[in-house]
């Protein structure tokens, strides 16, 4: 008995050996089959199974300027293996726009799978299909006509703000900003996204706030670790069990409010209906969580799941992209006094000395040179610094293969800051935004491009003026001489050391 279980567990030794040498040979087949193809694209040195990982860097603050130096070449793109994985960083114009350009390559790749328990597979994790659908249902909710009822959001909201900052803000060491501000785009975007606000800048809702930045943090992490980042490796780390508990504790943040306003809905009475039309009679269009709660997907309403996946993804999108562009925004204005006088001097002339004057769409509407600022803002400062595809199947570049399974990772932070499509690049020029005779349209994507550009860009321009406007007619913003913000790149843009500006009193 004792022999005849040896030879048992002889021959299956045997066969998980010949299943891992059969794993191994089509992975290693796999790759050397990109690697083929993708021959004309300039390669980064690369060691035996890590393959270019030190080349990329090992932190997030490394792999920004080690993108630049690997891009660096005529092709402005680079050929990456790390492990089994291939993929291709380019700030190559015309690649770029093809791949965004395509219909075919619109699915993000495998990195997004890292927001997956949080998200789910909403618009901005999911693809194909499932993505065109959804994207043809929410579209509607960020109709101009729905973005004008946002603004009284963000003029109260950004009010706020002026006070707490007027309270706080004046410290003579200064303050990071940044914290400031992503309270208040809270509030703002769950105001608009959801119809309730989580009161951030009032210090309440602190698990959900706090949920929120503390899975950011937790994600930024895990994708610089090789460990970490293989969804089979993730659980068996601590990490993943305390991820797991924020998001049990925000989905029960959103399943609450999604769940108090269909009780609300349900509740109306035909003359509370009959209140949702305009002056003229005409049926008001529906906010974003309104909208999701009265759509249908071939005949059949969201479930609860799927309304949750899109109202987190705004709640995510909604208020990260903008908090980091703001807090950026004026820490350059700070820095450049005279380009922030030029946009208080046009303020005034709107505003003339009434700091407390609501805004108006027509009040943002006339802030056309506070646009350029922001405008280049966030050429300097995209809040998502790459976007990642992947490409499902064989497909045709300039007489050129782009492999299946390969990812595309399309690095906006280097062509917004390549100076062959911009003179000056590293400069803070506002005014470059005015000349609109350059073909390069696709060397200055902030809000990515093609049919997944970014649905909230209007929204996002919108709320960028209200709030940078009112804190332009209420502080002076002065630079602190020995800050310098520490940037670390992930889905979206961070500082690894806050944004810290000093304010004065107008």
């Amino acid at each position: 008995m004792f022999i005849y279980n040896i030879v048992k567990m002889h021959y299956a030794l045997q066969i998980v050996a010949a299943v891992v040498v059969v794993f191994l040979t089509v992975k290693f087949l796999s790759v050397f089959r990109k690697r083929r193809k993708l021959s004309w694209i300039p390669s980064a040195p690369r060691l035996p199974i890590i393959g270019s990982l030190f080349e990329v860097g090992e932190n997030s603050t490394e792999i920004i300027t080690n993108f630049i130096r690997l891009t660096d070449n005529p092709a402005k793109s680079v050929y990456l293996e790390i492990g089994f994985d291939c993929g291709v960083v380019t700030r190559d114009h015309d690649l770029i726009e093809f791949v965004l350009n395509s219909t075919q390559l619109i699915n993000k790749s495998w990195d997004y799978q890292m927001f997956h328990d949080w998200l789910g597979t909403g618009l901005v994790t999911s693809g194909g299909t499932k993505w065109k659908k959804r994207r043809r249902i929410i579209t509607p909710a960020f109709h101009f006509s729905i973005l004008i009822q946002f603004i009284e959001s963000f003029d109260q909201n950004g009010k706020k703000l002026i006070e707490i900052l007027g309270n706080e803000g004046t410290r003579p060491e200064g303050i990071d900003i940044y914290s400031y501000i992503t309270n208040c785009a809270l509030d703002i975007i769950s105001e608009s996204a959801m119809g309730v606000s989580v009161k951030s800048q009032e210090n309440q809702n602190k698990e959900y706030v706090d949920g929120v930045k503390n899975l950011l943090s937790s994600i930024l992490d895990r994708s610089f670790s090789l460990w970490k980042v293989n969804p089979y490796l993730f659980p068996l780390t601590s990490d993943y069990w305390y991820q797991r508990r924020i998001v049990k504790s925000l989905h029960r943040f959103t399943d609450t409010v999604i769940e108090n306003r269909v009780k609300s809905l349900q509740g109306k009475t035909e003359k509370n209906v009959e209140k949702d039309v305009d002056d003229v009679g005409k049926k008001k269009k529906l906010a974003f969580l309104d909208l999701l709660l009265n759509s249908t997907i071939d005949g059949k309403p969201l479930t609860k799941e799927d309304i949750r996946e899109e109202v987190d993804t705004f709640m995510f999108e909604g208020h990260d992209t903008t908090s980091f562009a703001i807090s950026m925004g004026l820490y350059l204005l700070a820095k450049y006094p005279s380009v922030q006088t030029t946009a208080r001097n046009e303020l005034n002339e709107i505003f003339g000395n009434d700091k407390s004057k609501p805004t108006t769409i027509e009040d943002l509407n006339n802030m056309k040179y506070l646009e350029l600022v922001i405008k280049e803002i966030i050429r300097l400062y995209p809040s998502v610094p790459y976007i990642l595809r992947e490409v499902t199947k064989d497909t045709e570049y300039k007489g050129h293969t782009l492999p299946k399974d390969t990812s595309i990772g399309m690095y906006i932070y280097g062509i917004n800051r390549d100076p062959t499509y911009h003179k000056d690049p590293e400069a803070f020029i506002p005014e470059r935004h005015l000349d609109t005779s350059s073909k390069n349209h696709f060397a200055y994507i902030p809000f990515s491009a093609g049919p997944r550009n970014c649905i909230g860009q209007k929204f996002a321009m919108l709320e960028m003026k209200c709030l940078i406007s009112k804190i332009l007619r209420n502080f002076e913003l002065l630079p602190d001489p020995s800050y310098e913000p520490v940037l670390a790149m992930n889905a979206v843009f961070k500082t690894l050391n806050g944004v810290r500006i000093k304010l004065k009193k107008l």
